[in-house]
């Protein structure tokens, strides 16, 4: 009986403003940045089907992972993929021997996500990297992408500058919007440029059976370290801890542990069937935990409820979504992509270069993460942070001792 009063008193919870949040929160969240996730997965040697496989794994496992939480706790625990970890993708995936040993890393980092959720010391350790070490390491691996639409203007003019000037004119009135609709407008242009495939129709019908395609890990070392734990660190320091430090300026005070553990979990089943890394959101937790998803604190969490029903049923359509967009030059995507990265870019490189003592180490991270050059097959983001954590470290001892 306890029960069923339970789940009566959270159905007079939902409210019209928390469902078309919701909504809202789906569309943004997954039109904005899926195009970044299937170049990142393309990056690291995915097909077209492991692509939508990982995709779709991606979407239905942080829409589970999001009603999950938000229906236990009652809050608006929003769950997003790992955007950051995506671009790395972009820029260290071609030092990768194979789409298996990316697999391969995506389940180390599930599992140190999963430790850091469980050994909470694990957790503060990488709360303790210098934030502007971290900044710097992901302005690096996000400049190549953010140059893209510099390079589309090259590689086609008249395909390029509607997009760029319709996600600018957009986002000078909600910038929410403005990835969507220049997508939508690259789709538009292109069609109308190179017109439909002839068996499109047929393709389209058979692209609508969700086909999740099992990737069998690989374990190898330079892939762990190159790719493995550069994900797990700018997952766990652009996305997990920005996404409580969100809930808890809303009102909310999770525990931490709890909900890393539920996400690395999803991100570990997730990565067997292509998927990256699944994580705590910042943007949609935000747009989920404000006053706009309902006036009552006690009622938002239907808005992060609805919108991981939003990403499972996105999620089941990846295989259209992916013939979509295979229509596209990669060069468009990626401009796509560069455009919708903009804004992390900025306030990253922002981040990273704000404290005068931290400057010449945040460039050295900084310029090692962009250089895209791989030293004894490990990426140029591991060596950034580790070069530019030395830096720092070796400077605030001569500091220390000469007593400045």
């Amino acid at each position: 009986m306890s029960f069923i009063s339970s789940t009566s008193h959270r159905w007079r919870d939902l409210s019209w403003s928390a469902l078309l949040m919701g909504m809202l929160v789906a569309i943004v969240g997954f039109t904005s940045s899926f195009a970044i996730v299937l170049q990142g997965l393309r990056a690291a040697g995915a097909t077209e089907a492991q692509a939508a496989s990982g995709l779709m794994a991606l979407s239905v496992g942080m829409g589970l992972s999001g009603i999950w939480l938000s229906a236990r706790h009652q809050m608006p625990i929003s769950v997003a993929w790992s955007t950051p970890g995506a671009a790395l993708l972009i820029t260290s995936g071609g030092s990768l021997s194979s789409f298996s040993a990316a697999v391969g890393a995506f389940v180390v980092c599930g599992l140190l996500l999963l430790l850091a959720g469980i050994v909470r010391p694990l957790g503060r350790a990488i709360e303790q990297i210098p934030s502007s070490l971290a900044n710097a390491m992901l302005a690096g691996i996000l400049l190549m992408l953010c140059l893209a639409p510099v390079r589309a203007l090259a590689f086609d003019l008249w395909l390029a500058v509607p997009v760029i000037l319709t996600w600018w004119l957009v986002g000078l009135v909600y910038r929410l919007f403005a990835v969507p609709v220049a997508l939508l407008m690259l789709l538009v242009v292109v069609s109308w440029r190179f017109g439909l495939p002839e068996n499109f129709v047929e393709a389209a019908s058979q692209a609508l059976m969700p086909a999740p395609v099992f990737v069998m890990p690989v374990f190898e070392l330079s892939a762990m370290i190159s790719i493995g734990l550069p994900l797990f660190v700018v997952t766990m320091a652009s996305q997990n801890i920005p996404g409580m430090a969100v809930l808890r300026a809303n009102g909310y005070s999770p525990q931490a542990g709890p909900l890393f553990s539920n996400t690395a979990i999803a991100s570990l089943i997730s990565a067997l069937f292509g998927a990256h890394a699944i994580n705590l959101a910042a943007i949609t937790a935000a747009m989920c935990a404000g006053s706009d998803a309902h006036t009552d604190p006690a009622r938002r969490y239907w808005a992060a409820i609805v919108a991981g029903i939003g990403y499972v049923l996105f999620g089941l359509m990846a295989g259209v979504i992916v013939l979509l967009v295979t229509m596209v030059p990669s060069v468009l995507i990626e401009a796509i992509a560069g455009l919708a990265l903009i804004g992390a870019f900025t306030a990253s490189a922002v981040a990273a270069f704000t404290v005068p003592e931290e400057r010449e180490a945040a460039a050295v991270t900084f310029l090692f993460a962009a250089s895209g050059v791989a030293f004894l097959g490990i990426g140029g983001a591991f060596w950034g942070l580790l070069a530019g954590g030395v830096m720092l470290l070796v400077s605030r001892r001569l500091a220390t001792r000469t007593g400045q």
